[in-house]
C-alpha cells in the first residue's frame, strides 16, 4: 500500500480537489453546475464550524477527498458530522486506502469535539457498505434516513 495521508484543504487546494469532485459527481451521477459546485466547496472551506474538507494524498498525489459537514445531536449528546462525500479514483481502490481514509478522519473528528460519524451508502454499493463494516459503522436498521429538498 502507497504511504496516504490526509490534509485539510484550503482554497489554495481547489486547482486539484475541483477535478476530484467532478469525477465523484459523474460517478455519483450528480448534477450540479460548475458554479454551483466551485462555490458549495469554496463555502465549505471558508467556514470551519460547517466541517471540512480532507484531501486524501497516496506518496504525496493527490487521489481524493473526503468532505465531513457538522451537526448537532440530542442523541449523541453534542456535535456529530455527515460523511458528505468520499472519493477516491478508481485505480487506488481495493488496496487499503478507504480504511485508512476513515480512520484518519475519525482522529480529525475527535479533534473536533465530534462525538459521531454518520454515513449514507447506496443500497447496491456491497463494496462500500463492505468498507464502511469493517470501519466499524453500523447501520442503523431502526431508522431511514429520509430528505427533503427546500
Amino acid at each position: 500500500m502507497p504511504n496516504v495521508n490526509i490534509q485539510l484543504a484550503t482554497e489554495t487546494n481547489m486547482a486539484e480537489l475541483l477535478p476530484l469532485v467532478r469525477e465523484y459527481h459523474e460517478f455519483e451521477e450528480i448534477i450540479l453546475t460548475e458554479v454551483a459546485r466551485e462555490n458549495s466547496l469554496r463555502t465549505l472551506l471558508a467556514h470551519r464550524n460547517l466541517g471540512g474538507i480532507w484531501m486524501v494524498y497516496a506518496d504525496n498525489k493527490p487521489i481524493g477527498y473526503i468532505a465531513l459537514c457538522v451537526g448537532y445531536s440530542i442523541e449523541f449528546n453534542g456535535l456529530d458530522a455527515f460523511v458528505d462525500e468520499f472519493f477516491i479514483q478508481s485505480e487506488f481502490r481495493h488496496k487499503g486506502i478507504g480504511l485508512k481514509v476513515l480512520d484518519l478522519i475519525k482522529v480529525e473528528a475527535r479533534k473536533m469535539q465530534i462525538r459521531a460519524i454518520h454515513l449514507e451508502v447506496s443500497r447496491m454499493n456491497y463494496r462500500a457498505q463492505a468498507l464502511y463494516k469493517r470501519a466499524n459503522f453500523k447501520p442503523r436498521e431502526k431508522y431511514l434516513l429520509m430528505s427533503v429538498d427546500l
